[in-house]
């Protein structure tokens, strides 16, 4: 009888012993989750992409600046020149820093408080004839993307058409719009966004003056 119960004493503790060795627990408030799991060392040591640089993919609006004939206008009568025409030039954008032109909200009619900074442009033109001009069109961030470009070409064409009537060679000027892709203050407020509704101008000088 004793020799029946040692027995299953025994058998009992072998059976208890397999099941401690072979069995994992489980930490208290984990639940094990099925599949390989990379460790921390693993998914740290894999490398994060750079940020993408905030200006990195914008392009500017082709206003028809680069279109094979000159012989087309922007519905003002007025026609655009090529690029060719623009080929070589030096990009001089402190000349005329003083004179942006900037814009009331929605709209691209020049304002007669801004008309002097455009006559100022123009007389340089008129008093240099192998300079050239770019104008470039910008928004403030209020409105949609695709609706912001188009303003900001309205703007630069506006100026363009300004110093037209004031007898400066349309062929000389050409135009880019940023819609809002580029605001001179990058704060969300009536402040900033009177600074971006902009249009500015950069003196475009031949090879020579390099």
């Amino acid at each position: 009888m004793k020799s029946a119960n040692l027995t299953k004493i025994l058998a009992l503790g072998i059976i208890l012993g397999i099941g401690m060795v072979g069995c994992k627990r489980t930490p208290k408030g984990l639940t094990p989750i099925p599949g390989t799991k990379p460790s921390v060392t693993e998914t740290e040591a894999k490398p994060k992409p750079p940020a993408p640089s905030p200006t990195e993919n914008v392009k500017p609006v082709n206003t028809g600046n680069d279109v094979e004939s000159a012989d087309v206008d922007t519905g003002d009568g007025i026609p655009l020149p090529t690029a060719e025409m623009f080929e070589g030039m030096i990009k001089d954008t402190n000349t005329f820093k003083a004179n942006t032109v900037y814009f009331d909200f929605d709209s691209s009619v020049i304002k007669s408080s801004e008309q002097s900074k455009i006559e100022e442009v123009g007389q340089h033109l008129k008093d240099n004839p192998g300079h050239k001009l770019l104008i470039e069109g910008h928004c403030d961030e209020r409105g949609t993307e695709e609706y912001n470009r188009a303003l900001g070409e309205r703007r630069a064409l506006s100026i363009r058409e300004y110093l037209a009537n004031m007898g400066i060679d349309p062929q000389r000027i050409r135009t880019l719009s940023w819609g809002e892709d580029r605001p001179a203050d990058p704060a969300h407020n009536e402040e900033a966004w009177a600074k971006n509704r902009r249009g500015e101008f950069s003196l475009l000088l031949p090879p020579e003056n390099q």
